[in-house]
């Protein structure tokens, strides 16, 4: 298994911000990882809906189906699964002066096979955790 946490500050109003986060098909504006996020349902984002996530990882497309299992005023929880993975995104909020922290936790657990490759792959999701510090905070504030 695989853990990568940040935490960053982002210049807004948390209740803006945790508005931006739960549409999870902005992703592809903060995740460098992420190609394309579709909603799979309608509605305004809320526990329960899905999204199609294709994300681009050491040259592979992976594709995963995600759910927001959780949807507070001070966390989200985003749940994604395929044949070979299981994720988590939880990002938690704290007001601050200045703006919104953010706490981003992501947790990977590979199945089968896959499983083998997890700690070769640490040192990249820990860089993409690194991306995330500086592309979440300007995508949130410049929506």
């Amino acid at each position: 298994m695989i853990r990568v946490q940040r935490t960053m500050t982002v210049r807004r109003p948390a209740e803006a911000v945790v508005d931006y986060l739960r549409d999870f098909s902005r992703t592809e504006q903060w995740d460098p990882g992420t190609v394309s996020c579709v909603r799979e349902d309608d509605g305004p984002p809320r526990e329960g809906a899905r999204w199609h996530n294709v994300s681009q990882f050491r040259g592979r497309r992976t594709e995963l189906t995600y759910r927001l299992t959780t949807s507070q005023d001070r966390r989200l929880v985003f749940t994604g699964e395929n044949r070979t993975a299981e994720t988590t995104d939880d990002l938690t909020f704290r007001t601050v002066d200045g703006g919104t922290e953010v706490t981003y936790r992501a947790t990977i657990r590979f199945k089968g096979l896959a499983a083998l490759a997890g700690p070769f792959l640490r040192k990249e999701f820990e860089r993409l955790g690194d991306e995330i510090v500086r592309t979440l905070p300007r995508a949130v504030e410049h929506p």
